[in-house]
């Protein structure tokens, strides 16, 4: 996929980010993710863009794109499906470098999300083991390539779309977090995502969350606990006892089993970190906008059901 850089810079410029739909050339909001939305562009209708605001320079935000590139490689010679996408980087003066990741548009319906809301108990059980079956991918390229290449992911269920048959692969579309380990070494630098978070919270974020956050999504139990927690989110929960004994088969023999109460503790864990972060986001979006008079460059969600 290749988007116009022209159209993207010319959006950039016109963006009101609290108010996208009213922007100088208008965009429709798709979704969310914890620290970026994802939207539509008038103009660009094959693409769902992602905008990341993170960087002070042009420097770093070449190397998060080449980071981004590099984990997609790995992701597919794992054996995972991608959707078509790109990058661009956007600088327009006096505000932060942009980049902004395209995906193809796929259809809003085929997400796992969605699916779990129409589909019938034995349906959505047969969808959970197809994302088990996708993440077990992810953990027999690191067993062969690991210390040199290990791949991290959050497998929860909006990050997968079914765009063909029940028998054809999902499409794995969370791919704006890089997280990879080279050598053992981690290689994507957490600093420009703190950004998305208020000042005076990030030195919290760094000694209370980073590790743990960094950390989970390259243990396959953990990763799995993360799935199963967020049926409650999605308002599922009947899911839970089959999703767990689904997962227990993939996981492996030297790991403890999952259990419906491990999920729960997770699942009000997680909520509270989260809906204190986006309340703190609020409080700093109104502390920039209406007392400092400044622009406040994230795109925040309205209420979220957790």
């Amino acid at each position: 996929m290749q988007v116009d850089k022209q159209l993207l810079q010319h959006f950039e410029s016109g963006l009101d980010p609290q108010r996208i739909e009213r922007s100088e050339i208008p965009a429709v909001l798709l979704g969310y993710g914890e620290i970026s939305a994802i939207f539509r562009i008038k103009g660009e209708d094959r693409a769902a863009f992602k905008r990341m605001p993170l960087f002070s320079d042009l420097g770093s935000a070449e190397a998060y794109v080449r980071l981004y590139r590099e984990y997609c490689r790995h992701l597919g010679e794992a054996g995972l499906t991608l959707p078509d996408h790109d990058t661009v980087i956007i600088q327009v003066p006096g505000r932060p470098v942009v980049v902004y990741i395209a995906q193809e548009r796929l259809p809003t319906d085929h997400f796992g999300h969605r699916l779990i809301q129409t589909l019938d108990k034995k349906s959505c059980l047969r969808l959970i083991e197809q994302v088990a079956r996708e993440i077990t991918k992810v953990w027999r390229y690191n067993a062969h390539y690991a210390p040199d290449v290990e791949l991290a992911l959050d497998g929860q269920i909006s990050n997968w779309v079914r765009h063909g048959g029940e028998n054809d692969p999902l499409v794995y579309i969370d791919t704006s977090t890089p997280f990879f380990r080279l050598g053992g070494v981690e290689q994507l630098d957490p600093e420009p995502l703190l950004k998305s978070a208020p000042a005076f919270l990030r030195w919290v974020l760094r000694w209370m969350f980073l590790d743990d956050v960094m950390n989970r999504y390259y243990d396959p139990r953990q990763v799995l606990i993360d799935i199963v927690a967020n049926f409650y989110k999605e308002q599922r929960p009947e899911l839970i006892p089959g999703a767990v004994d689904i997962f227990n088969q993939f996981l492996p023999d030297k790991l403890k089993r999952l259990t419906a109460a491990d999920a729960e503790k997770y699942y009000r864990e997680d909520k509270m970190i989260w809906t204190l972060f986006l309340a703190f986001r609020r409080v700093d979006r109104w502390l920039t906008t209406k007392l400092l008079r400044r622009r406040y460059e994230f795109i925040l969600p309205g209420k979220i059901r957790r």
